[in-house]
């Protein structure tokens, strides 16, 4: 089996989770390693939980951090992707081999000039769109659609099921981000949103 786009699952934190989706053939897990998030994954869980996976890559995950505190903190983690929320350390993690994606509310893609869209793909970053509103108006379809004409956008806003192929076929985007959550108690875990999108994805080796 396989999976008919690229997907990243973000803010993953516990092992139910990230072995599902590794077995579902996602390409991405990201985990919150933000020393200003509420709940960073510690180093320690971060080996637990990727010690039983295989077949995927994993994701760093800050918010506002300097490069200076980025890169502290990735020596305790043993990915090569970072996403960040400030292209300036992306721009210095490019250099030194890392894979990067640059995080953005559609409220700020808004604004966002193409030229940026250009930059973005010729240093190999890949944009994440993102949205505290459920659907996307069809304004911000527009917006999406021109910004991935020019870079790699990966869509994090307004999947469900039910419209995911026709998002992907109105739109040139490289893939979709799913979220994943806290488990009701270890190894239990209500897994119906996330699970429907990714088996309709799913596709015949």
């Amino acid at each position: 089996m396989a999976l008919s786009t690229f997907v990243k699952i973000n803010s993953v934190n516990n092992l139910t989770d990230a072995r599902y989706c590794a077995g579902m053939y996602v390409n991405l897990i990201g985990f919150d390693v933000s020393p200003n998030s509420e709940k960073p994954v510690s180093p320690t869980t971060f080996n637990e939980i990727t010690g039983w996976l295989s077949g995927v890559d994993f994701v760093a995950e800050f918010k506002e951090e300097p490069i200076e505190e980025v890169k502290e903190v990735i020596k305790e983690y043993n990915t090569k992707w970072v996403e960040h929320t400030r292209l300036d350390p992306l721009h210095a993690l490019r250099k030194e081999g890392y894979e990067c994606i640059y995080k953005q509310d559609i409220t700020n893609v808004k604004s966002v000039k193409l030229e940026l869209a250009e930059d973005l793909k010729a240093r190999g970053i890949l944009l994440h769109i993102t949205s505290k509103n459920e659907k996307l108006t069809e304004r911000e379809i527009e917006i999406v659609r021109s910004l991935a004409e020019k870079c790699e956008v990966l869509l994090g806003s307004g999947i469900a099921s039910s419209n995911v192929h026709r998002l992907l076929q109105e739109m040139p985007i490289k893939g979709i981000t799913l979220t994943g959550g806290d488990e009701i108690k270890v190894g239990l875990k209500d897994f119906d949103e996330l699970s429907e999108i990714l088996e309709e994805l799913e596709v015949e080796d």
